[in-house]
């Protein structure tokens, strides 16, 4: 594939926003246009309706069990098929507000879509056409949560390859980026997407590997260094010791980093995604978005 080509297929690709009705709804749709404004791709909202009327009533009618009439069955049915309908309307109301909020926005390709089922089923089936993800890190369900992650959050990172941007608070244009590095592929591939992505062009970036201070560590991040620098990235590489999670967030807050990139599910320090425990570590310790590659 020419450069060129890989272009124009990255251009066709969309900014694929999730929202529901959380708080973190306006945060989501503003981290979304603005990635799409940078990057120049088009954008799409989408807000999925899990419940279905049939399954209610099938759970219901479950419930009931002997004494179960046709009549109660049909109210039943009707409850749930009204309900239904409540929830398409709102959903529809909430895509229009969202498109309307990213238009303000100067967004110009902007796309709403509705469906039903798991929100993770239908990432997997978008795959292919998403070029970054943009999601909240706790839905309407979890919205009184002050701490920790949604319940779909670890299924949708461990389904898709792709961008996934982790929003835990309002919007705040990036005035400077971390990258946390430490040599595997996944960090390789967040390398990559910073050097070439026109994300990160006029962002200073922070390019920080945490290890012991040897030749090999040093290597590796200057390595590092001179591909962003050969990409003209603005890069400030730095090599800190101690433990990792605990290292990067106090850096995070002392630097005043606005957004994070890390790669997910490394073999190496950055292990699994919750089993794993840094990633959601990190998810839990800092409030600031958090982009994370595999």
């Amino acid at each position: 594939m020419t450069a060129s080509s890989e272009q124009k297929e990255q251009q066709a690709r969309f900014v694929l926003s999730c929202i529901d009705g959380s708080s973190l709804g306006e945060a989501v749709c503003d981290y979304s246009a603005w990635i799409a404004k940078q990057v120049g791709a088009p954008l799409k909202f989408l807000h999925t309706i899990e419940h279905t009327a049939g399954a209610a009533v099938a759970d219901l009618t479950g419930t009931i069990g002997l004494g179960a009439s046709e009549d109660l069955l049909r109210e039943l049915t009707e409850v749930e098929q009204s309900r239904s309908k409540l929830l398409i309307e709102k959903g529809n109301r909430m895509l229009k507000a969202a498109k309307e909020r990213a238009a303000s926005q100067n967004v110009e390709a902007i796309e709403i879509r509705q469906r039903h089922g798991l929100l993770s089923e239908a990432l997997v089936e978008m795959e292919e056409q998403i070029r970054v993800l943009v999601v909240g890190i706790r839905g309407e369900m979890h919205d009184e949560q002050s701490s920790g992650t949604g319940t779909q959050l670890e299924s949708i990172i461990r389904s898709l390859h792709k961008p996934i941007l982790v929003v835990n608070e309002a919007f705040r244009l990036p005035k400077n980026a971390m990258l946390a590095y430490d040599g595997s592929e996944a960090a390789e591939k967040a390398l990559g997407m910073v050097a070439s992505s026109p994300l990160f062009e006029n962002t200073p970036i922070h390019l920080v590997y945490v290890g012991d201070d040897n030749e090999s560590s040093q290597h590796l991040l200057a390595t590092a260094k001179a591909k962003l620098s050969s990409a003209e990235r603005k890069v400030e590489a730095v090599l800190l010791n101690g433990n990792l999670q605990q290292v990067l967030t106090d850096y995070q807050q002392q630097q005043d980093i606005d957004l994070t990139i890390m790669g997910a599910f490394s073999h190496n320090r950055i292990r699994d995604f919750l089993l794993g425990s840094f990633t959601a570590q990190m998810l839990a310790q800092t409030h600031k978005p958090l982009l994370l590659l595999r």
